[in-house]
């Protein structure tokens, strides 16, 4: 049976704007995607080229809204326009109200904040206006900043499961963590 079509959300906050990626964000993605730590905690291909930004924003991300099944969106500050970063919310295959949330961050704007405003917008998102019963924050441990993030947002750490995160054919150690409903403020 085919899933209903999901049209892409925008959301905002005060700061940031969170839409569905377009083609002119193509260079924007390309060039946050360069940096070393995106490539080290994610699992955006390594090297990253330009080919896999536009696979990101023409297919993935389409086919993700398409079905409902990958939310993806990029974060713009809403002043400048600029890329900040992107949210993803992926519903899990063994369980459809149940998502994981994942995020990268523009190195030039780290420490500000967006992250965790952005990550709010779309834990709550998932879990208000898509009605999940659950949430999932996964890290390969030592992602610390990604940690912060989460930890600010309100996820609870659950504890580290080992060899289970895979990132270019390797197995990683990773952090787990959830955020329900009920620990919205």
């Amino acid at each position: 049976m085919e899933q209903p079509r999901t049209e892409p959300v925008t959301l905002d906050t005060p700061r940031l704007v969170l839409r569905a990626p377009q083609e002119s964000d193509i260079d924007a993605v390309f060039a946050a995607c360069q940096d070393p730590e995106i490539q080290r905690w994610t699992v955006v291909p390594s090297p990253y080229r330009r080919a896999d930004a536009e696979y990101f924003v023409r297919d993935l991300a389409i086919e993700g809204w398409r079905t409902g099944a990958n939310r993806i969106w990029c974060v713009f500050e809403r002043e400048s326009g600029a890329l900040v970063g992107s949210q993803g919310l992926v519903l899990r295959d063994h369980d459809p109200r149940c998502a994981e949330v994942g995020w990268w961050a523009v190195k030039e704007f780290r420490g500000r904040g967006y992250t965790v405003e952005a990550a709010r917008a779309v834990s709550h998102y998932g879990l208000r206006e898509l009605g999940l019963r659950r949430l999932e924050w996964q890290a390969y441990v030592g992602n610390e900043g990604s940690r912060a993030v989460a930890e600010r947002v309100g996820y609870r750490f659950e504890g580290t499961l080992r060899s289970y995160a895979e990132q270019r054919g390797v197995f990683h150690d990773a952090w787990v963590s959830s955020l329900l409903a009920t620990d919205l403020d």
